[in-house]
């Protein structure tokens, strides 16, 4: 039998960091031309996409997970039956980030 994480293979995602009791969460989802280049932190900090995966991966996110498509890694929700913090629900803003 597969193992599943929700509906998705428990495989899906290369790393699902333990958070940190100060770990932040996701607010906000930065695009830049409609394609995810950061994120808005509950604290208020920007981060482009790439530290965002960097400080998940030293469990600094709570909620996400670290998964990877073609060679590139990504931030993916961990499903624990709310779809209002879901990544793809959460709130855009157009920014661009250097």
């Amino acid at each position: 039998m597969n193992a599943r994480i929700g509906k998705m293979p428990a495989n899906i995602n290369i790393m699902n960091p333990v958070p940190n009791k100060d770990a932040k969460s996701i607010e906000k989802l930065i695009r830049n031309n409609g394609k995810i280049s950061g994120y808005l932190l509950s604290d208020g900090t920007v981060l482009t996409k790439a530290e965002g995966i960097a400080l998940a991966k030293q469990g600094g996110i709570r909620g996400v997970a670290i998964a990877s498509r073609s060679g590139s890694e990504y931030l993916r929700s961990l499903p624990d039956g709310s779809a209002s913090n879901n990544l793809g629900d959460l709130p855009s803003v157009s920014m661009e980030l250097k």
